[in-house]
């Protein structure tokens, strides 16, 4: 068991952290989307904790303007290429 997963039970949370960043926090119905937005950059997801990650990529890119693609950043692991085995650790709830 993970020590946290994407489950609805997180959902709550996920939107007190969207709302504690400043982001306002909508469901458009028509749209079946979790929405956010913050200076005017918006942000669609299917869940609310999808849309805490749409977030994070805005915070880490910091972006000053629209630029097309803004969100992309190089990386050494590209989509669909993810490795299948897990590295080795311990779980922080396997230390207790």
């Amino acid at each position: 068991m993970p020590a946290l997963s994407e489950h609805v039970n997180v959902y709550t949370t996920a939107i007190a952290v969207l709302e504690n960043k400043g982001f306002s926090i909508w469901y458009d119905r028509k749209q079946d989307a979790y929405c956010a937005q913050r200076d005017g950059w918006d942000f669609w997801a299917d869940n609310p904790v999808s849309l805490l990650g749409l977030a994070a990529i805005f915070e880490y890119k910091n972006p000053s303007e629209y630029t097309s693609r803004w969100w992309e950043t190089e990386g050494t692991i590209r989509y669909p290429n993810v490795p299948e085995d897990a590295p080795e650790y311990t779980p922080v709830y396997g230390r207790i």
